[in-house]
């Protein structure tokens, strides 16, 4: 009887501690994270500043803020194609049948060049985005990448995304690009 019961409340606590381990863990996941073994060629403000972005972005997903969020990319952004009016139509669209979006950054590299009137930024990264379906209810995978190369441009006083470094147009397939982070 003893055991029976120790058994039970042992059950009890793990099950709980998993339960907040679930909820913590997109919280955890939001937060932009940097290799271990990452390459920086910036300065310690830069990087800041472009941690910041990322933040900034997470932020915008999770109250689903289409002005905050479309602020963070370049009034010049272009991928593939795809302007800036194009992107804002696919966020508009995802945050009508999506909720509980969220985004995952490792950053392998960071180089920013002062090259040219406005510094530029190449971040090598690692991520995703996920989120609710509010149709079925399901988490799903909107969007993930391995070693993408994020391109940003010092804007009007702070890092925006310009566009992302991939193959030539042609070559992507059908979904092959991108275009979120």
């Amino acid at each position: 009887m003893f055991w029976n019961r120790l058994r039970i409340a042992l059950g009890i606590v793990i099950g709980f501690a998993m339960w907040l381990l679930v909820l913590a863990l997109p919280a955890a996941l939001a937060e932009p994270k940097m290799s271990k073994q990452i390459e920086i060629q910036a300065d310690q403000k830069a990087v800041k500043e472009i941690l910041a972005s990322f933040d900034k972005a997470e932020a915008a997903l999770k109250a689903q803020n289409m002005d905050t969020l479309m602020a963070l990319y370049s009034k010049d952004y272009n991928y593939h194609g795809l302007t800036k009016n194009n992107l804002r139509d696919l966020w508009k669209d995802l945050f009508s049948k999506y909720r509980r979006i969220s985004s995952h950054h490792i950053f392998s590299k960071i180089a920013v060049t002062a090259e040219g009137k406005s510094p530029t930024a190449s971040i090598t990264c690692t991520g995703g985005v996920w989120a609710t379906a509010e149709s079925t209810g399901e988490r799903i995978i909107i969007d993930s990448w391995f070693e993408e190369v994020h391109r940003l441009v010092y804007e009007d006083g702070a890092w925006r995304i310009l566009g992302h470094d991939g193959e030539h147009q042609q070559a992507l397939p059908m979904g092959g690009a991108h275009p979120y982070f």
